[in-house]
């Protein structure tokens, strides 16, 4: 039976990941970047699919877990009959905020609190999505164990302790009483290469925990909700590659958002709305370094002609993301098919050029300085998507059927041209404003007339339905958020998209997707709603439901995608950067207790 996803805590060295069930068994690692092939895959399968485990041999022992502080330093406490014992699990970083191109680190470090306790630690690497089985030898010594198994271009070294084969698995024993520790640590490098040098894990272990704690005692907020607004920004940096400047909309591929489903995505990579989304989170508390280095990714990835943009990119602005499904790996909870890379990188998604030209324009109003080339890639944002003006798109939620001209992308084309307009304007930038104050306001017109039925917004013209979408409308500007219109709007979302109090993004019902089956209520909506009752003064409300939002995530503050109300379990992959830049975005409306347009 597959673990329930929100017994997962994350690791990160801001290039890759690792998730870490409550039991101890690093299930989901893939190595050296977050969209490469897994060298533990057990998260989409079951542990023949690559895992390593390290719990106490004593099976009644109980684990309770937290982060040291405010960093990604994971301290695991296990007690039980023969005494206590703490797993501390961390991806160093580097010296420099880099852990270097050659070398991944994972350190298990096993400390004596009190009594004796022996652990099993089990080690199953399956390389490439479980599609290679590695080479393994031994090369250490009785005093210094070191296990290396490679396959293809990849290949990990195991030192600490020493692990013994059997049918293609590796297990040992460590005891530690109270007073001592033993560190466990597994590093990928390139096959090619000779096994790195060992870290200094103290060191290592010290200078990760204080860059973490550095960085988020940065962060300013006060509101009600700061523990949890700086876990979000904590996961959100997770996911930003601090060598590229790509921003992962999440960790991992195919966790389900209808379980037993084919509804079952690839996520590592970098969405332009949703990495100009967490910008904005990440702009908001200050962090206008970031700004910089993904605009210096945008130029890169976008490269000549913005005729080629696309909605998605690699993490170090790969265009080819082909989708492919991988047999390898059965699936979470049998649902089926894993699949690689994401085919609505090829979608034209009318909405993404608007989302980047907000967040940049947000970047600018925070005295992030023009560079040689970003007003002039701006430019011809803005210039492509008039080129694009009356064309059709799959929308926010990247359906896979039919185009239509949906509203939230329209607002967004709006937006496109009204922050052109003001970096003329405001900022003194120079370009054709006149012709988008025309564009800007041929738009605004067209919604006026097409994207409003019975008074309320709709999900796309010429129809009544309505999506979770329409709540970003204030966001950006384009309505107030007591506009009649959007009062009804809401009024309409409530009576249609609400599941025992969450929203989901649109009713499946209608078949606009052009997918079979259903999905969960989507985290990130509800929290959008969070933010419009706060604008409108149903604080009361706000309050309600945010606290219940906030009692959803894990013990550890991560949140997925979406979440199963009726068997109270988190679905979709985790942990997801929507739902956490909307928790910081519902938290700093509640502490404001007043609307702030994007």
């Amino acid at each position: 039976m597959s673990i329930p996803i929100e017994d997962y805590a994350l690791l990160s060295n801001c290039r890759t990941a690792a998730l870490v069930s409550r039991e101890g068994s690093i299930d989901w690692l893939c190595v050296p970047r977050l969209d490469s092939g897994s060298v533990f895959g057990a998260l989409l399968g079951d542990e023949d699919h690559g895992c390593w485990g390290l719990r106490p041999v004593d099976a009644t022992a109980t684990a309770t877990r937290q982060y040291d502080g405010d960093t990604l330093l994971l301290v695991t406490r296990w007690e039980g009959s023969s005494g206590v014992a703490e797993v501390h699990d961390i991806m160093p970083i580097g010296k420099h905020g880099s852990v270097g191109e050659d070398r991944v680190d994972i350190v298990r470090r096993v400390v004596g609190i009190k009594g004796l306790v022996e652990f099993d630690h089990t080690l199953r690497m399956r390389f490439d999505y479980a599609r290679a089985m590695p080479w393994v030898r031994q090369i250490g010594t009785d005093e210094t164990p070191e296990l290396v198994a490679m396959a293809g271009p990849d290949a990990i070294v195991l030192r600490g302790a020493r692990a013994v084969a059997s049918d293609h698995v590796h297990t040992g024993k460590i005891a530690v009483a109270e007073g001592q520790s033993v560190d466990l640590m597994l590093t990928w490098f390139p096959s090619h290469h000779q096994p790195p040098e060992r870290l200094d894990v103290d060191d290592a272990v010290e200078h990760t925990r204080t860059w973490w704690q550095e960085w988020a005692d940065k962060i300013v907020h006060d509101g009600p909700h700061r523990p949890e607004v700086v876990r979000s920004l904590l996961i959100l940096r997770g996911l930003t590659n601090h060598v590229t400047g790509g921003i992962a909309a999440a960790v991992t591929t195919s966790l389900p958002e209808d379980f037993g489903g084919v509804r079952n995505w690839d996520y590592r990579y970098v969405w332009l709305r949703d990495a100009a989304l967490t910008l904005e989170a990440l702009l908001d508390h200050g962090f206008i370094k970031v700004a910089a280095h993904w605009r210096e990714w945008l130029l890169r990835a976008v490269a000549g002609d913005p005729a080629d943009l696309q909605i998605m990119y690699g993490l170090a602005g790969e265009r080819d993301l082909a989708e492919r499904e991988m047999p390898s790996l059965p699936g979470y909870a049998d649902s089926a098919p894993v699949r690689v890379g994401n085919g609505a990188a090829l979608q034209y998604q009318a909405d993404v050029i608007g989302e980047v030209l907000v967040t940049l324009a947000a970047a600018r109003d925070a005295g992030l300085n023009e560079s040689a080339f970003s007003w002039p890639l701006e430019k011809k944002l803005v210039a492509e998507a008039a080129r694009q003006l009356d064309r059709p798109d799959n929308g926010l939620w990247e359906i896979r059927g039919e185009p239509h001209m949906f509203t939230h992308s329209r607002v967004m084309v709006w937006a496109t041209f009204d922050r052109a307009v003001r970096a003329v304007e405001v900022h003194g930038l120079e370009g054709p404003v006149e012709k988008w104050r025309e564009l800007r306001t041929r738009v605004k017109n067209e919604i006026d007339e097409h994207g409003v039925t019975d008074g309320h917004f709709t999900q796309y013209y010429g129809t009544t339905e309505v999506d979770a979408s329409l709540l970003l409308l204030p966001q950006v500007g384009f309505c107030a958020p007591d506009d009649p219109r959007m009062l009804a709007t809401v009024t309409k979302i409530e009576s249609d998209l609400l599941q025992h109090g969450l929203l989901r993004r649109y009713r499946n019902a209608t078949g606009v997707d052009g997918l079979p089956g259903a999905e969960y209520p989507f985290l990130a909506c509800s929290f959008w709603l969070v933010e419009q009752y706060a604008a409108t003064g149903r604080l009361d409300e706000a309050r309600a439901l945010m606290d219940r939002l906030c009692g959803l995530v894990n013990d550890v503050g991560m949140l997925s995608e979406e979440y199963d109300i009726e068997n109270r379990r988190q679905a979709g992959n985790t942990p997801q950067a929507f739902s956490h830049l909307a928790l910081v975005r519902a938290a700093d409306a509640l502490s404001r207790a007043r609307h702030k347009p994007r």
